[in-house]
């Protein structure tokens, strides 16, 4: 497949660059909120670049969304002008930032996925997809290494960074498991051979984040629907527009400017 206009890929298609475009702008807004507050000006800098590497991967995939779709709409149009329940992104990403580690611990989930998914999406048969996640493999190969360093410097330091970082991992690791999920809309598209298979990064994912937790000294919690433990269950139906309260408060304020003058020409 050399484009995206095929009439019978056309909305699965769109889905998938929405899922895939939201996922990077909600993170990439989260850490932005980072700036000036991080624990140290090296980090200040190193999570307003990531930031600002995801957005640009958000506004290519969107900016791709939008010219599949042929409705007119652009980038901004998709980032500025949806409601809650139209976004796509993973729960994950929508999450408050918490404390430094709880950051650091949803930043390293997402990057082990991202970093295998742009891996796989680099042998897409739609060359434009296939660029991207070349490009985005690069730059989650640094945030994979960023974060992962500070998984292993948090748990394996103090008893107060070590608890803290233990904390995030089981309030966030809920959220993981629709991730590793892949449903109808990766199927078809998969079936047309528009992007490979992804069945074994879940597999990938689940080995890569445990032999890390591991080397952190950090337990990890048991993935299953009734932990025990009181708002430990997981949760799914990001993908269909079911969001935590966060995300509407997020967008609330992501989205003000341009609401306010949708006319204005940056």
């Amino acid at each position: 497949m050399k484009n995206g206009s095929d009439h019978g890929t056309k909305n699965v298609l769109v889905e998938f660059l929405l899922r895939l475009g939201d996922d990077r702008l909600i993170l990439g807004h989260r850490l932005s909120e980072w700036c000036g507050h991080a624990p140290i000006l090296e980090e200040d800098i190193a999570l307003a670049n990531i930031a600002l590497d995801l957005l640009g991967q958000a506004s290519a995939i969107l900016h791709l969304a939008g010219d599949v779709e042929g409705k007119n709409r652009t980038e901004d149009d998709l980032a500025y002008f949806r409601e809650a329940t139209q976004f796509k992104n993973l729960q994950l990403v929508e999450q408050p930032n918490g404390d430094f580690a709880f950051t650091i611990a949803r930043l390293f989930f997402f990057s082990t996925f991202n970093n295998l998914l742009c891996d796989v999406l680099q042998k897409s048969s739609y060359e434009t997809l296939a660029g991207i996640a070349a490009k985005g493999f690069k730059e989650s190969s640094y945030h994979l290494r960023h974060s992962k360093e500070w998984m292993l410097r948090l748990g394996g330091g103090t008893e107060e960074s070590h608890r803290r970082m233990q904390n995030a991992v089981n309030e966030l690791w809920r959220f993981t498991g629709e991730m590793l999920v892949f449903d109808e809309v990766e199927t078809e598209l998969q079936r047309l051979n528009t992007i490979p298979d992804l069945s074994t990064i879940a597999s990938q994912w689940s080995g890569a984040a445990a032999a890390v937790l591991t080397e952190a000294t950090i337990i990890i919690p048991f993935r299953q629907k009734d932990s025990g433990q009181a708002g430990n269950h997981a949760v799914s139906g990001s993908r269909h527009g079911f969001h935590s309260e966060y995300l509407g408060h997020l967008l609330a304020e992501m989205q003000i400017l341009a609401r306010s003058y949708p006319d204005a020409k940056w």
